[in-house]
């Protein structure tokens, strides 16, 4: 792989465009995919994979953006590549202005559009390692996007590389880019049967080396408080506060160890993202989060009973808890077949690499695929402090992801 050109300047320009383009999320939308900005870049990526050659290209009526390079060894297996569109709902993605600093000298970054805005390399010691490489960054008032703009940006440029290189020896690459990822909608029933990969991965974590086959499982919760209504100068013996039903409810959550600022490692969780309401009706966002199924199953309990408790502390109140289903660990499911995850860790020690084992607090739409039958564990790409206005990553941490792909690709013609 010695002979490899230089992607740098290729994922760069990808990733700059990329970001500039408003794709956020939105989980208060019904609509699939549940933004129309989604599809702006979509279809900027369809018009992409036409220019490069591509095969097979389809924006399904799901909102996900597949594509084919075709094999050049028939043999070989059919390996998939996935990244998602969307841009995290937390924190403004709207007008997104990324900036490059090249070569960066090691010094403090600040940011044009924030002045009191730092990305100090004494605070983050990964960054203190990037000394001389190209960071790209927003401009201070949004975040960047390179969650998982950079997944999309990593995988075009290895098509594009492999599309123009008809000697290197593949089976065939499917790609598949999805949305609302981040709002835990990004795989589609349909889309497991549409990709039609022996196994996959996606390109969706931060560290340069990490690799992760194990996962969140996780469910989301919906808790409608109804109050009873009165005029609070004769409320006496008549009012029941629904916000102070729903502040019962939360507070009896809020216990250490229980909770995201709380926990790290293998510890769940139950957040509660979103309280909205007034005295009458309120409502409450949780997300439950636990790396074994009974630890899962322990928190849908408490949850439901902090909720009895609080309808039995307020008589009158009416409180209902749903909860639903979003992913599972997709250790579950990789672990009865390690032929992706030892593939993967070959590729890296091919490229000079040590592997990086690592367990995501979260999930990607790896975790769905597996369970619907896709085995596919999750790389690398670079991105760094995601979801927020600090937001970076260095292009030479997605020019080795990207050689990684190729590798990859290779050794499972091999």
């Amino acid at each position: 792989m010695s002979n490899l050109p230089d992607f740098d300047r290729a994922l760069e320009a990808r990733l700059v465009a990329y970001c500039a383009i408003d794709s956020q999320s939105d989980e208060n939308s019904s609509t699939q995919p549940s933004t129309a900005v989604q599809l702006d870049m979509q279809r900027h990526l369809v018009a992409e994979l036409e220019r490069i050659g591509a095969s097979d290209i389809q924006l399904t009526g799901y909102g996900a953006v597949l594509a084919t390079v075709p094999a050049t060894d028939e043999h070989a297996p059919t390996i998939g590549f996935c990244a998602h569109v969307d841009t995290a709902p937390q924190y403004n993605a709207t007008g997104v202005k990324p900036r490059v600093v090249r070569a960066w000298d090691g010094g403090d970054i600040t940011y044009p559009d924030d002045k009191d805005l730092v990305l100090s390399p004494s605070a983050l010691p990964y960054l203190a390692g990037k000394v001389g490489n190209d960071i790209i960054t927003a401009s201070g008032l949004t975040l960047l996007g390179a969650d998982d703009k950079s997944g999309v940006a990593v995988i075009m440029t290895m098509a594009e590389h492999l599309l123009r290189t008809p000697e290197l020896k593949h089976g065939k690459v499917r790609m598949a880019f999805t949305p609302d990822e981040e709002i835990g909608r990004g795989v589609d029933e349909r889309l497991p049967a549409d990709f039609a990969v022996d196994f996959a991965y996606t390109l969706d974590s931060s560290r340069m080396g990490s690799i992760e086959y194990e996962s969140f499982s996780a469910d989301g919760a919906v808790v409608k408080v109804t109050g009873v209504s009165a005029h609070p100068g004769y409320a006496k013996d008549k009012l029941v506060n629904a916000l102070h039903v729903a502040s019962r409810i939360v507070a009896d959550l809020d216990v250490d160890g229980e909770t995201p600022e709380t926990t790290a490692n293998r510890e769940g969780f139950i957040h509660c993202y979103a309280l909205n309401g007034g005295s009458s009706e309120a409502e409450i966002r949780f997300i439950l989060r636990d790396f074994e199924r009974d630890g899962l199953e322990a928190r849908r309990q408490r949850l439901k009973q902090a909720c009895a408790k609080a309808e039995t502390d307020f008589p009158g109140a009416s409180v209902t808890c749903d909860i639903s289903k979003q992913y599972r660990n997709m250790r579950y499911w990789l672990e009865d077949d390690m032929t992706p995850v030892e593939l993967a860790l070959e590729a890296y020690q091919a490229v000079g690499l040590e592997p990086e084992v690592g367990i995501i607090r979260g999930g990607t739409d790896g975790s769905r695929l597996t369970e619907l039958g896709v085995p596919c564990p999750n790389l690398f790409t670079g991105m760094q402090e995601i979801h927020g206005p600090l937001e970076w990553i260095s292009v030479q941490d997605m020019a080795l992801a990207t050689r990684i792909c190729l590798q990859l690709v290779q050794k499972a013609a091999a």
